[in-house]
């Protein structure tokens, strides 16, 4: 797959008032265009990693991947990108997040996006990660679900049924400001391939667990959305 870069929307600039995951404006976003992949072929697939875990005193329930369409559980897959390995591609069209490896190859994971209204596209990189994070959900967030307005000032902590889930990844742009988007965990497996979220990038705990092992923090990791 190779990437009209000429063409990203650097959409993220235009984020200053998001947070949470969340957007107070319906206003959409331009839309970065992709070539979609000519073939993608599945070189290994791990079925058997969303059994229960316990993460820092965190005991994750297992996962019914059986209930999870086959394209949306982790997956090695031939991956053809000018982008170096490291790099993590979002395509919210297909609901999948490569981070590429060497060789032609990505590993593949299935993800939730969001609605409509909430989408966004452009180029990041991860500034910092976070293991087990805390929610802060914006104000005006609290306005249309007046249930969360108790974790504005204070946030919610750690915990299993925390929106960010077991691990958070904060997308900067290139100016380093912090975007307010995120790449984090949900305890909602089922929302995965669907366009469920606030704006930003979910993924099984499980998958997100493995994918924060693999990013490594700093400018060299770039992050690319397209839709």
């Amino acid at each position: 797959m190779r990437f009209r870069n000429s063409m990203l929307a650097l959409g993220l600039l235009a984020t200053s008032a998001l947070a949470g995951c969340s957007t107070t404006s319906e206003t959409p976003r331009t839309v970065a265009q992709a070539e979609a992949p000519v073939r993608i072929e599945t070189a290994q697939i791990f079925t058997d990693s969303y059994g229960s875990i316990t993460d820092a005193g965190y005991t994750l329930p297992a996962i019914p991947i059986n209930r999870v369409k086959p394209q949306f559980v982790r997956q090695v897959v031939n991956y053809e990108t000018n982008e170096r390995p490291g790099t993590v591609i979002v395509n919210t069209r297909e609901r999948h997040l490569y981070f590429i490896l060497p060789g032609g190859r990505a590993m593949r994971y299935g993800i939730g996006v969001g609605k409509q209204g909430f989408a966004w596209s452009g180029t990041a990189y991860v500034a910092w990660k976070q293991e087990w994070p805390n929610w802060h959900p914006p104000k005006e967030m609290a306005v249309r679900k007046p249930d969360i307005a108790r974790y504005v000032e204070n946030g919610m902590g750690p915990g299993l049924s925390n929106p960010l889930g077991a691990r958070a990844m904060y997308l900067f742009n290139e100016k380093g400001q912090d975007t307010l988007f995120r790449l984090h965990g949900t305890p909602e497996w089922a929302s995965i391939g669907t366009a469920a979220s606030s704006g930003c990038i979910r993924l099984m705990n499980q998958d997100v667990i493995d994918l924060y092992s693999r990013v490594r923090p700093g400018r060299n990791t770039k992050v690319v959305v397209i839709q």
